[in-house]
């Protein structure tokens, strides 16, 4: 017996040392091809931009072609699940977002965010939403706003970037606060939201202040609001949601990078330094705080510490549901 248990002891410890090897051995010749970046969002938004900047750099560091699909469907389901069918080899990876802590408190989601993928880490925490209104209305205030609302219930529409997202959420969070009856109009993304705006399609949008800030500067539309507690140190001008009246608005985005759950930890450790050692490049830096974004600090950017941040933010956009009446 005691020789048959120490068989079986020497099995197991070179079963497990030679799936050691093995992934160490995977990730030595990791990557020799083509790296495919899944943003379920569409092109534009606030996934998009910051996956593409990451990819591009990826791209330079690798010397293995980095491409961006968009795939865009069901509040950035269709392209996550995606992600969870492909082969765990660390070819495919998820752009995920703000979204993930969103959906699952409004829509059924057949998938954990936090426990199904291997999270590498954060590549951009930020924007706050900000609240614009078209060229062609007279609105210089959310009360403005309010009391035409009030005025024709059927007069407001705003623009999202589809249900669960934190444009539609902030649409909810309105109406309850002002008793309104704004109507959401669901568009493929956050830029395609502001540039309904911009079209004088609808009367206003919650949107990432990158495309407000563009459209604003532009007079293309007006912003009169920042959706978070304290005002952009970057537009310190430009009021919050509270300063006007309507507490309880913290909307801000963050962008992350994820693999399907079964990826070898050897590749998502891989990833991760890269994706630090890029956030610590000046390069990047400057691109990405272009978009009203900041960075996480590489030192402390690790998959433990992102899925600790995940699961913080599944529980903030609980609350946030809450408030907005619109919880599933």
């Amino acid at each position: 017996m005691i020789r048959l248990l120490r068989s079986v002891s020497r099995a197991l410890a070179a079963g497990l040392a030679g799936a050691a090897l093995s992934s160490a051995a995977f990730a030595q010749a990791y990557p020799n091809r083509t790296i495919t970046f899944v943003v379920p969002f569409a092109p534009g938004g606030l996934s998009d931009v910051p996956g593409r900047i990451l990819a591009s750099e990826l791209q330079q560091r690798t010397g293995q072609s980095v491409v961006v699909e968009n795939r865009p469907g069901a509040s950035g389901m269709t392209g996550a699940a995606a992600v969870l069918k492909a082969e765990p080899d660390g070819y495919t990876l998820l752009v995920n977002a703000l979204a993930d802590g969103q959906n699952l408190h409004y829509i059924n989601v057949p998938y954990s965010a936090v426990n199904d993928f291997a999270l590498i880490g954060l590549i951009a925490d930020g924007p706050p939403l900000v609240l614009i209104v078209a060229n062609n209305t007279a609105y210089k205030s959310v009360a403005d706003i309010i009391a035409d609302a009030k005025a024709d219930p059927k007069k407001v529409s705003f623009a999202s970037s589809g249900p669960a997202t934190s444009p539609a959420i902030a649409i909810t969070q309105l109406n309850a606060l002002g008793k309104t009856q704004i109507a959401d109009v669901p568009y493929r993304g956050s830029g395609a939201a502001a540039q309904a705006v911009v079209a004088g399609e609808v009367q206003g949008s919650f949107v990432f202040m990158s495309n407000a800030r563009q459209f604003h500067d532009a007079n293309q539309a007006r912003a009169i609001a920042v959706a978070q507690p304290k005002r952009f140190d970057r537009w310190p001008e430009l009021p919050t949601m509270a300063e006007q009246g309507f507490p309880g608005f913290d909307h801000a985005g963050w962008v992350g990078l994820a693999a399907p759950g079964k990826t070898p930890p050897a590749v998502v450790a891989f990833l991760n330094k890269q994706v630090n050692d890029i956030i610590a490049s000046p390069t990047y830096r400057t691109k990405i705080e272009a978009l009203g974004m900041t960075l996480p600090v590489p030192a402390e950017n690790t998959p433990e510490k992102f899925k600790a941040f995940m699961i913080a933010e599944t529980a903030k956009q609980a609350e946030l549901a809450k408030l907005s009446g619109h919880r599933k």
